[in-house]
């Protein structure tokens, strides 16, 4: 969890040999007050600055976790994560036992990165650690091992500081987006369903109409069977002769409406199932945007705390590691970034354009180099996937029909396909393309 705290400070700051670093006032601690760390020792969580402990805590220790400890020390049930996080920093701010246990949660979490950090005595040693953790995502781990080191000054802890606040709002501008795009589809189901609601109500009073129409026409036709049953009648006046013109008129009419009232119900009937199938197929693409949009966001989470907040339901590692994954189709724009995500959970990944560039001919040697075949619908045309189906069943291979180029539609495959063990041929290898059939 990256929380933006309330930062204050103003001035230039230089960090040695990397120049000067301007700030606007709201990206640094409020004051330069941490305590400097006994020789041979690391800081303790009470000892730094108040917005540090404010950052540490947000950042470093997942929700759960933290409410799980400090039910020791205060009552938990009814608090939001607001309220715990903030109880959290006032007990971190003063020497105690909350605070020791704080900050053995902390060094126990991040046993691995503290070890790393121990190892080097420079800040700009620390700098290159630091930097090469953001760019492997284990952020957590590595702010909580740079601002206790021993050798970290007051300048690489703001710049640490600062880079991590940074982060919160990158987070947060993705997740927004994402959610803005849910809401409009939401909106849009929502007015599918009121139309499709009106439709109904519309065919309701016409199947109304048609019944009254339907027993109109049958009074008629009784009456009109037993004027024909009845002997024949002596020669009757010309009133009646011109009243029976004038039913028969009246019948001939209410068969005509009778038979546009039909026509009109088939039309309507028609109409609305039309609208069922279409708003079903909204509610069925609004759950894969849901899907695709839950994949990302556990991806962008694992991303930023290096794996410590991921749901196990949502691990790559156990889905990818030691994989051979290869690509047919899709985009130059996404490509590089779903190849960067399989080997950053140590698979093993393949790209193949489907024809464009590439030879056709190297895709049989790929598909017997891969263990799973993955391929977005959109990107490839019908000729490569008839190829590529039979190719991954004449090997025994595994093969995932993607909704989009995207790397949403990625993860979210991704996510449901199931962990720690490769789909089996006669589950997934026949699997109906979503597209192509």
């Amino acid at each position: 969890m990256l929380t933006p705290p309330p930062f204050k400070l103003a001035g230039t700051a230089t960090f040695g040999g990397i120049g000067p670093q301007a700030h606007d006032g709201c990206c640094e601690p409020a004051s330069d007050e941490t305590a400097a760390a006994p020789s041979g020792s690391r800081l303790r969580l009470a000892e730094l600055d108040t917005n540090f402990q404010c950052s540490v805590i947000g950042t470093c220790l997942t929700t759960a976790a933290l409410r799980k400890l400090m039910a020791r020390f205060i009552d938990v049930q009814d608090a939001s994560d607001l309220d715990i996080h903030h109880e959290a920093v006032l007990l971190a701010s003063h020497p105690g036992a909350a605070s020791k246990a704080l900050h053995k949660a902390l060094d126990h979490e991040h046993a691995a990165t503290l070890l790393r950090f121990s190892r080097v005595n420079e800040p700009q040693a620390l700098l290159a650690l630091w930097d090469e953790a953001r760019r492997n995502g284990d952020i957590p781990g590595a702010y909580w091992a740079l601002l206790t080191h021993r050798h970290a000054d007051s300048p690489l802890r703001r710049k640490v500081f600062g880079d991590v606040h940074m982060l919160s709002h990158l987070v947060g501008a993705a997740n927004r987006a994402d959610i803005r795009r849910l809401v409009a589809l939401e909106q849009a189901n929502a007015g599918l369903r009121e139309l499709a609601e009106r439709q109904q109500e519309r065919q309701l009073a016409q199947d109304m109409r048609l019944q009254e129409l339907q027993r109109e026409l049958d009074h008629t036709r009784q009456r009109l069977a037993a004027a024909q049953a009845a002997p024949a009648p002596a020669p009757a006046p010309a009133d009646w002769i011109a009243r029976a013109e004038a039913a028969s008129a009246q019948v001939a009419l209410q068969t005509q409406r009778r038979e546009a009232a039909e026509q009109g119900l088939a039309r309507a009937l028609n109409s609305a199932t039309q609208l069922r199938e279409e708003a079903a197929y909204l509610r069925r693409h609004a759950a894969t945007l849901s899907a695709e949009l839950a994949a990302t966001e556990a991806q962008l989470r694992e991303l930023a705390c290096g794996g410590a907040e991921a749901n196990p339901a949502t691990r790559a590692d156990d889905r990818l590691a030691g994989r051979r994954i290869l690509y047919v189709g899709g985009r130059p724009s996404s490509t590089p970034s779903i190849r960067a995500l399989v080997e950053r959970h140590g698979g093993e990944f393949r790209h193949h354009d489907g024809g464009l560039e590439d030879r056709k001919g190297l895709l049989v040697a790929q598909v017997g180099w891969a263990e799973l075949v993955v391929f977005p619908v959109d990107c490839v045309d019908h000729d490569s996937v008839g190829s590529l189906k039979r190719l991954c069943a004449r090997h025994g291979i595994a093969f995932w029909p993607l909704r989009s180029a995207g790397i949403g539609s990625f993860a979210a495959a991704l996510a449901a396909a199931p962990s720690a063990e490769s789909p089996r041929p006669d589950d997934t290898a026949h699997r109906p393309c979503p597209k192509h059939g």
